[in-house]
């Protein structure tokens, strides 16, 4: 039987242990990952004593409770330990009828009987540097092969948000406004504050020029945001930062490029050569919430 249980209600124990032990096991569906982005405001469906569960975050307008992913939550979806074609109809029957729903993203492993809209992601599995890097595009590995010059007068480091605070403020692409790009950075600070943010930033003659964001736990890495001076453009850093993360990380973690559907970011993830892997979504737009809105009312 599914069941739907508001925070307080949640037993995040068997939560996470059932996340944890799942087939489609999402960083982004974890408790820590949810609270920041949603401030807490997510409850789930769960299939009898945790046997399979649905985390779905809302938020309220105009009176009604809407379901949505939060901001830089690319997926979530249906966890078990099998992925069941049976058992996702039913939590979908169950949350298209009991819920108002916006946007949502199930993930990539789950299945339905249903025809879904589907949007792409990018991830490289865990293997051996040399075996990752020996896929990456010739046009990745040539971008990768720095001047002499720019060598000697460039690093890597990995920084606090504070320390490139500015640098991300003024480049960022994507926010609708400063309001939304203050969002942003406010979610980064708080992904810091709970350990789970790495920034890496390639400086050149001791100017950063560019950034990456990335979020991180025991089996998965993240690209949050990339964040690129245009007038060095050339010196590619930000294919050397995201060659360098994996080759630290890719041993054991999930790189995951977080998709995009802007042509030329594509073109810059598929360049590192991952596995594209598409994920179902549920889309309404605004008119046809509020016609629901108000049929649930």
């Amino acid at each position: 039987m599914i069941r739907r249980l508001k925070y307080h209600e949640i037993d995040f124990e068997k939560y996470s242990q059932c996340l944890e032990s799942s087939a489609q096991r999402k960083y982004s569906a974890t408790k820590e990952f949810l609270d920041i982005t949603s401030d807490k405001h997510w409850e789930i469906l769960v299939l009898n004593d945790y046997e399979a569960v649905m985390p779905v975050p809302y938020i309220k307008k105009m009176g009604f409770r809407i379901a949505i992913n939060p901001k830089l939550c690319q997926q979530l979806g249906i966890f078990s330990k099998q992925d069941s074609v049976e058992i996702n109809n039913l939590f979908l029957k169950f949350f298209e009828k009991k819920y108002n729903i916006w946007y949502y993203a199930f993930n990539d492993v789950n299945q339905f009987s249903k025809s879904l809209k589907k949007r792409q992601n990018f991830l490289i599995f865990p293997d051996s540097y040399e075996t990752v890097r020996q896929r990456y595009s010739p046009k990745r590995k040539r971008k990768l092969r720095l001047e002499e010059e720019v060598l000697q007068q460039s690093e890597i480091r990995e920084v606090k948000i504070k320390d490139v605070y500015e640098f991300i403020s003024e480049n960022t692409i994507g926010a609708k406004d400063e309001h939304d790009k203050r969002q942003f950075l406010q979610t980064f600070s708080d992904f810091e504050k709970a350990e789970h943010l790495k920034i890496i930033a390639f400086f050149y003659k001791n100017i950063p020029i560019n950034a990456i964001a990335v979020y991180f736990d025991h089996k998965t890495l993240a690209l949050l945001g990339t964040f690129n001076d245009r007038n060095f453009v050339k010196l590619s850093g930000s294919s050397v930062i995201i060659d360098y993360l994996i080759a630290l990380n890719i041993e054991d973690k999930i790189f995951d490029f977080e998709g995009s559907e802007v042509p030329a970011i594509e073109e810059f993830f598929r360049g590192f050569r991952p596995e594209l892997r598409m994920y179902p979504v549920i889309s309404n737009t605004k008119k046809e919430m509020i016609k629901k809105a108000m049929n649930f009312s």
